[in-house]
């Protein structure tokens, strides 16, 4: 019975007192692209990204988190270590639209409202759709749009580091890459079928993506009830 009743607690008191803590934010670092065409060093950005965060701290170990983040993705196949790519000489440059949400989880507690609160690592993952052109290229390396878009899904893993530099201000730093359920962000595979043809490079692999840089966010809300039990 007691249990029942700290159970109620933890349940009714956020929504009736909003006893939880708010994060809103934004990001800001670069891009690097990781697939058929282009470098294949894992944090090597080249692009500017941009965007913004919200979370909700459910306890002191995890967040829920939403982010939505622009940039661009840029493949020149003249700065790989594959001599294969360099003779090639293939170069992409797509816009992209990221919606990211998932769960973030911090390796020591993170209580905003406690004065011995100072930094933690942290590891986030979740879902992503990615907005994205279309294109293709020709035998001649000429990079060809489709006049289309798609959404590809994927899954975000970052790792980071977050600090509190003011009552209601946390700076962090993480690197996250991005794998997608898809081969088509750098034209290598042409989305419509008419033009299968024209596919190239390891059809069996999936494209990457990764983000590197900052984020900044303020807090609000009241001392949240870290009910445990």
């Amino acid at each position: 019975m007691k249990y029942f009743f700290l159970l109620l607690l933890c349940t009714f008191i956020p929504k009736n007192v909003g006893a939880q803590i708010y994060e809103v934010g934004v990001f800001a670092g670069g891009s690097n692209f990781i697939g058929d065409v282009g470098a294949t060093d894992y944090i090597a950005p080249n692009q500017a990204a941009f965007g913004f965060l919200a979370k909700w701290n459910r306890s002191a170990r995890h967040s829920f988190r939403a982010s939505v983040i622009f940039s661009d993705l840029k493949g020149i196949d003249r700065d790989s270590d594959d001599p294969r790519r360099k003779e090639r000489d293939y170069e992409f440059d797509t816009s992209i639209i990221e919606i990211s949400a998932g769960m973030e989880f911090t390796f020591f507690d993170f209580d905003l409202h406690s004065i011995d609160t100072k930094g933690t690592p942290y590891l986030y993952s979740g879902i992503t759709f990615t907005n994205h052109d279309n294109y293709y290229f020709l035998t001649n390396g000429d990079y060809i749009s489709e006049n289309t878009n798609s959404w590809a899904l994927g899954i975000p893993m970052a790792l980071g580091y977050k600090t509190r530099i003011a009552n209601q201000f946390v700076l962090a730093g993480e690197i996250g890459a991005r794998y997608t359920f898809s081969d088509e962000l750098d034209g290598s595979v042409p989305d419509s079928k008419d033009r299968e043809a024209l596919s190239f490079g390891n059809t069996n692999n999936n494209d990457w993506y990764m983000f590197s840089g900052i984020t900044l966010t303020y807090t609000f809300g009241r001392r949240p009830c870290y009910c445990n039990f």
